[in-house]
């Protein structure tokens, strides 16, 4: 089974603010309510470390376009269980740029975890965009 989550929000910034913010891994513990921590190079093939509400992963970049794009691919124990593919992809339109946090799951366990994931996991992406958006607006 699968199953995608898909939130957005509106930042008054340039994509190059929003990507400074979004890959300064260090300052998450400061303000990131859903990603607590993480660590590691957001490059195309390296190995993050994160925690995720309470979960700990160790996700592999697939995509890392600066100022647009970072998506990596996580799994619980082995592929195929529960993975998720989360991007995070910033589009830059006339009057700021608008984030796009994106996670497809897929496994046998997803249907244990659909209820969770669309209530917790979705307001933790919402939670997310909003203090990006505040942390780098403030900046401005």
């Amino acid at each position: 089974m699968s199953l995608t989550i898909t939130t957005e929000i509106q930042i008054n910034a340039t994509p190059k603010e929003i990507w400074n913010e979004f890959i300064d891994f260090n300052s998450y513990p400061n303000w990131n309510p859903f990603i607590i921590q993480i660590e590691g190079i957001p490059s195309e093939g390296k190995q993050l470390k994160a925690t995720i509400g309470g979960m700990k992963f160790q996700p592999i970049v697939l995509e890392s376009i600066p100022n647009k794009k970072l998506m990596w691919l996580g799994k619980l124990l082995f592929k195929g269980l529960f993975d998720g593919k989360h991007s995070f992809e910033i589009i830059e339109q006339s009057t700021g740029c608008l984030f796009i946090q994106k996670e497809d799951f897929s496994g046998v366990l997803v249907p244990l975890f659909k209820k969770k994931l669309m209530t917790d996991t979705k307001q933790g992406f919402i939670e997310m965009n909003k203090q990006l958006k505040l942390r780098v607006e403030a900046k401005n």
